[in-house]
């Protein structure tokens, strides 16, 4: 769990870095509980459906508010060697919604919707430490893939949304069921951490046009697919103080054997997605810096779509936009200035921030397949985050979309959009012992 670490590393020094590791022990004897959460309002000037025109989305108006999420967090030490962490996850209000595959009806989707939102269990997970080296973690746990899932708490990230270079194509937070090793090694400039795991793959049904394979993440029903196991692993170098450097990596040998009717796809072979990440972050005196680039891949691009397209039923809880691209990729920066440490006198904590992304879910399509360039971001944003504490922030930003250009500075084909945007978070332990 990943809060556990933000917390003491942010309280103890004042900067915003986190232990690599899942699990930290330190801080506690034998129970520990605490919360983060976030609010946002935001004000735009685009509307709601960028493929409503050629000319990509509308002139519109329009304010949002909303609680992007509430998590509570705990861990329980059974004994030294034994330990239980737990996060539950409420999105925006929480939910009382559920989808059932109906296979006496022919195989229909029915969902039953009580209220709005989402409330879903992030991480559940029985750890047995055995040695520095070499750890033990089962349960329902983080997939580490990129920057944003393996620090995800909205007090390590400076926008007032999570990074859209990440968030745009791949699931967040990405979490699913699992074995995981994990451990640490080396010392001083040659300090490494790791982590490696086997969890339930993604299935294609929820892969689509807009957000690739980020809606395949499992979780509509009371059982996940294991049909074809998920692989990921990450690895970071913590050999200069204040500097985290990390690779990391996902594979799934055929995510259509994880469908919820695994024969639809019988027809085109497998469905294989290779994902891989770079991704570094430094806190120091004066800046703090973030970036990570992201690729992936997806086998059967265009048969995928076909069945999407013309098999899933239209009770299912998928969207069915197409074509499913063959290669997405993105990359982002954000660098943010302390101005307390430049300065160099007592005043508030608070960093300016620049911020730059480029998305793309529809990079590359198999041969015979169309990609739409209005999938094509890119996304400058500027603003300041306020911590008059360490473990709460406050934060405003303006953001710009050229859509269509890969050009950091060029202007896109299709109409921009704009919003400003306010919000405060936090992440606390409320109490231990």
């Amino acid at each position: 769990m990943q809060l556990r670490s933000i917390l003491l590393s942010v309280l103890a020094a004042g900067a915003l870095t986190t232990h690599s590791e899942p699990v930290d022990t330190a801080g506690y004897s034998r129970y520990r509980f605490g919360s983060y959460g976030e609010a946002v309002a935001s004000f735009k000037d685009y509307g709601i459906n960028r493929f409503n025109s050629p000319s990509g989305n509308s002139r519109l108006n329009r304010s949002t508010v909303a609680i992007p999420r509430f998590v509570l967090a705990g861990d329980y030490k059974f004994n030294s060697k034994w330990i239980l962490g737990v996060e539950i996850e409420f999105e925006a209000g929480g939910t009382g919604s559920a989808v059932e595959l109906e296979n006496s009806e022919n195989g229909e989707y029915e969902t039953e919707i009580e209220k709005g939102g989402e409330v879903a269990l992030e991480q559940f997970h029985i750890t047995r430490l055995i040695h520095r080296s070499f750890n033990v973690m089962a349960g329902h746990m983080i997939v580490p893939l990129g920057l944003t899932n393996a620090h995800h708490e909205p007090i390590l990230f400076f926008g007032t949304v999570r990074p859209e270079a990440e968030t745009a194509f791949i699931p967040s937070t990405w979490h699913e069921t699992g074995l995981q090793i994990f451990g640490s090694f080396g010392s001083r400039a040659a300090s490494f951490s790791y982590q490696a795991m086997i969890v339930a793959g993604l299935n294609a049904n929820g892969f689509d046009r807009d957000s690739w394979i980020a809606s395949g993440k499992q979780g509509f029903f009371e059982t996940d697919n294991f049909s074809s196991p998920g692989y990921a692993v990450r690895l970071d170098w913590n050999g200069v103080r204040g500097l985290r450097v990390g690779v990391s990596g996902y594979y799934c040998g055929d995510t259509g054997a994880n469908s919820d009717k695994p024969h639809i796809y019988s027809s085109i072979g497998k469905v294989p997605v290779a994902i891989g990440s770079a991704d570094a972050s430094y806190s120091g005196r004066f800046i703090v810096a973030r970036g990570s680039v992201v690729y992936g891949h997806l086998g059967n691009a265009a048969g995928v779509s076909s069945i999407n397209r013309t098999l899933l039923s239209g009770k299912s809880p998928y969207s069915r936009s197409v074509p499913v691209a063959k290669n997405a990729v993105s990359y982002g920066m954000e660098i943010g200035a302390r101005l307390r440490g430049i300065i160099g006198t007592p005043m508030p904590q608070i960093v300016p921030f620049v911020r730059y992304d480029y998305y793309d879910p529809q990079a590359a399509g198999d041969p015979g397949q169309t990609m739409d360039s209005r999938l094509q971001v890119s996304r400058w944003s500027f603003g300041l985050n306020w911590f008059p504490l360490p473990n709460l922030v406050i934060k405003a930003d303006y953001a710009t979309r050229q859509i269509g250009t890969d050009n950091p500075f060029g202007r896109g084909r299709f109409t921009s959009e704009n919003e400003f945007a306010i919000g405060v978070a936090y992440a606390t332990w409320f109490f231990s012992k």
